[in-house]
């Protein structure tokens, strides 16, 4: 008896000999190339798509995080397990997404920690609130596939469980502000913006004054009066209107050119208070660009609050204003600031195949996605361009069946790959797929990191595994087990895929303690140390599925 998997997939260009000879590599680089495809969709549509969908929603940005945005950036594991079951009926999916959720929770965390280039203070509610969760969900996973199949109730169980995280991330800002009220006294600003349970609350993007007044407020709506009564002698009513429209009671397009207003307004006033020497007499400042300000506003919180005066002069594309002199009109730089800012957003979209980007980095990655590119083009609609922007729903439908259809190649290159070089399909899971299919969601953690944004790095990480464990494998065996064939077993093959979960809860546990002991925050020992740790995970998985401690996996079959 074996497990069969490749005579699934049409045929194959080669014969086994050949790949054995060589052509394997092919398959190697092909299958590479399919994780750029995923890559690209998933940012330049799927991800778009999905944020007019919450606008139109209505949704607020907890529960927007929580759905919709863990599912643009699980989509590639999501579609992996449903090819799993309903393809190649094997462990593909199963160890994709046990291995993804290894790879999220160390390897992210650890680069993040490693390259963040500086210490990231981490707050404890939300690290504990998605571990917690997280530890429930792999323990009701490995009740499940304990017994090696997965029945109807079972499945739906798991979908059920993601719906009570969508209901505590409906609460979590109630339940923040909860926490806050009751260590009031003792809290105290962290390390140069606001600190970072400021930045998990509903209101997150405001600066500390008006995070001290939403203490106080029992309505969800603070008037610019009351901030004006609350700080007599601190702020003007445009200072006070700035800082309420850049609460998320507001649309992102707006608290975005709020927040890039606060920014000049305060470069202005530097500039106004800095005395001027002969050689100083041009004075060029940058201000982040929509990389700085996308990510939860970091950066214009640093500058309201003096702590820093100019934010991101590392960020690449960041607006330049020189050579201004104090006089000017502030509503034509305002403009002009709104227009640079246009351009550049339409700069940041995905690669339009007939005329190339400027710089010769982007010539390259322009030219290695020119094929994805234009068919991306003429079969997806941008809907990030105001001209496409009510076919939001095409664009949806379109970039999830382009994403299924990246998937389902990439998994058909895997399962070759992992035939041809006689290695067991969950373990080109637990490692080749996985670290493909998260490498979007590590730079997206890395450069929120790199902002000091700690906690929305390790949510995004852990919140995108809860995903993947709750409706990446819920979803699909609930398909099979109540629509397509009702009452069937979803049947496991490997017996070792228990002892990987079991790995995974335990590196849940370790990392939670490694930044305990750490003083709950995130730098380059804590980085290191979860790598760490990931190595040992892939060591002791690979031989656990090569039946080195005991007989847990079928041996590959070999019929051609």
């Amino acid at each position: 008896s074996c497990t069969p998997s490749l005579h699934e997939f049409p045929t194959d260009l080669f014969t086994n000999k050949e790949r054995t000879e060589g052509a394997v590599a092919l398959h190697v680089l092909f299958a590479m190339y399919m994780f750029y495809a995923l890559a690209l969709v998933c940012d330049d549509y799927f991800v778009p798509s999905l944020e007019k969908i919450c606008e139109r929603l209505h949704l607020s940005e907890d529960v927007a995080g929580a759905t919709f945005m863990a599912a643009g950036s699980s989509a590639p594991e999501l579609f992996t397990s449903v090819i799993g079951v309903f393809i190649t009926k094997g462990d593909v999916g199963v160890g994709t997404i046990v291995g993804s959720a290894v790879f999220n929770i160390l390897c992210i965390i650890g680069v993040c920690g490693i390259f963040a280039g500086q210490a990231v203070h981490l707050s404890r509610w939300s690290l504990l609130r998605d571990s917690v969760y997280y530890t429930l969900s792999i323990a009701a996973l490995i009740v499940f596939i304990y017994d090696e199949k997965v029945s109807w109730w079972e499945s739906l169980t798991l979908v059920l469980m993601y719906f009570g995280y969508i209901l505590i991330m409906k609460f979590n800002s109630n339940i923040v502000r909860f926490l806050e009220r009751r260590k009031k006294n003792s809290s105290s600003l962290g390390n140069g913006t606001a600190s970072n349970a400021d930045l998990d609350d509903n209101c997150d993007a405001t600066a500390v004054l008006l995070k001290k007044a939403n203490l106080h407020r029992k309505q969800s709506v603070l008037m610019v009066d009351e901030l004006l009564s609350a700080y007599p002698h601190q702020l003007s009513f445009s200072d006070a209107g700035m800082r309420i429209m850049i609460t998320s009671h507001f649309s992102p397009r707006t608290r975005l050119t709020m927040a890039s207003r606060m920014l000049i307004t305060e470069r202005q006033r530097l500039i106004s208070t800095r005395p001027f020497t002969n050689g100083d007499s041009e004075v060029t400042v940058k201000v982040g660009g929509r990389r700085g300000l996308e990510n939860g506003l970091g950066g214009p919180e640093r500058g309201v609050n003096g702590h820093r005066g100019h934010h991101g002069e590392d960020d690449r594309g960041g607006v330049e204003s020189g050579n201004e002199t104090e006089n000017e009109n502030e509503d034509n730089e305002n403009n002009e600031n709104d227009e640079e800012e246009e351009e550049e957003e339409e700069g940041e979209g995905p690669f339009v195949p007939f005329h190339a980007p400027a710089g010769c980095c982007n010539k390259i990655k322009w030219l290695l996605a020119w094929p994805l590119c234009l068919l991306l083009f003429f079969t997806v609609p941008n809907c990030a361009n105001p001209r496409w922007e009510r076919w939001f729903m095409v664009s949806f439908v379109n970039s999830t069946l382009w994403i299924a259809g990246f998937s389902y190649v990439m998994v058909w290159m895997v399962t070759v790959i992992g035939f041809t070089l006689g290695i067991p399909d969950v373990i080109m899971g637990i490692t080749f797929l996985a670290a493909g299919t998260s490498v979007p969601d590590c730079m997206a953690s890395l450069i929120v990191a790199r902002q000091g944004l700690g906690d929305m790095a390790v949510s995004n990480s852990i919140g995108s595994n809860v995903f993947d464990i709750l409706i990446g494998l819920g979803l699909p065996w609930a398909l099979q087990t109540l629509a397509i064939n009702y009452g069937s077993y979803i049947q496991l093959n490997s017996k070792g895929l228990i002892f990987s979960v079991g790995l995974l809860l335990g590196s849940v546990f370790l990392t939670v303690l490694g930044v305990h002991l750490n003083g709950w925050k995130l730098d380059r020992r804590l980085g290191l140390l979860c790598l760490f740790m990931y190595s040992i995970f892939l060591c002791f998985s690979i031989l656990i599925e090569y039946n080195i401690f005991t007989f847990v996996n079928l041996p590959t079959c070999r019929d051609r």
